[in-house]
């Protein structure tokens, strides 16, 4: 499995884009959350590592939560997929947002302020932009040929980590969680584990991540990190904003 990473920055970096990353599936390219200037990070990114890869090339987007930091990017996303130059109908091209529950039920209320009804015949919904799949903890959704796994972590607003496998190898994704031995737990199947590394009551920190076992540690690689991020105050690496993760 490869996996192209977008941003490694937390919702204040002025160094960084917004944390999410792109998979290479058997089936074609997922975007793991959504950041602002998705499309920016998306190329600068690409042209780094050598991917031909841009927004209309990805059909599946799995979003963790509805935090700006990961999901503001949906707007302009679904405004190029909805008019794109390609002469396809508005719907014709929708993207699928791949969640959870709680967030599918709000994404239309989150992003519905900033689509434009003014020139439509008829008042324009969510499906106008996006499919939207939900993800249910202790089933497997199938994603562009990769087997999905999701489980709610502990956040101030519903967020999901996710265990992605392409049946050989398998990458553990923490989304923004507050330290959770239970989390932790189940992201320790995974061969790699990106975890997020912050502060504050909403996060977990680089501390509370170096008390945990060497071999575990071995295993995770970080995101979702401060702009003065101390690399040296942990063995555990911090993934860079066009590295290819090989897993």
């Amino acid at each position: 499995m490869r996996v192209l990473v977008l941003g490694v920055g937390d919702a204040f970096t002025r160094l960084h884009f917004g944390t999410s990353v792109l998979l290479e599936g058997p089936e074609g390219f997922v975007l793991l959350d959504c950041p602002d200037l998705v499309h920016r990070a998306l190329h600068e990114a690409s042209a780094r590592a050598g991917w031909n890869v841009d927004a209309m090339g990805i059909n599946d987007i799995l979003l963790t939560h509805l935090h700006g930091d990961h999901c503001n990017g949906l707007e302009s996303f679904g405004f190029a997929h909805a008019y794109s130059p390609s002469g396809a109908a508005p719907g014709d091209t929708r993207p699928t947002i791949h969640t959870s529950r709680p967030v599918a039920d709000r994404l239309w209320e989150r992003l519905a302020p900033a689509m434009d009804e003014a020139s439509s015949a008829r008042p324009r919904t969510l499906d106008d932009y996006y499919d939207v799949r939900v993800l249910e903890p202790g089933t497997t959704a199938t994603v562009a040929g990769l087997q999905v796994q999701c489980r709610f972590t502990q956040h101030p607003i519903p967020t999901i980590g996710l265990l992605i496998s392409d049946g050989d190898r398998t990458l553990g994704w923490s989304g923004d969680a507050v330290f959770e031995q239970a989390h932790i737990d189940w992201l320790s199947q995974a061969d790699v584990i990106v975890h997020e590394a912050n502060r504050g009551h909403a996060h977990t920190s680089v501390e509370q991540l170096n008390a945990l076992p060497a071999a575990l540690q071995r295993k995770i690689r970080l995101v979702h990190i401060l702009d003065d991020f101390d690399a040296a105050a942990t063995q555990m690496q911090p993934l860079r904003e066009g590295e290819v993760l090989e897993i």
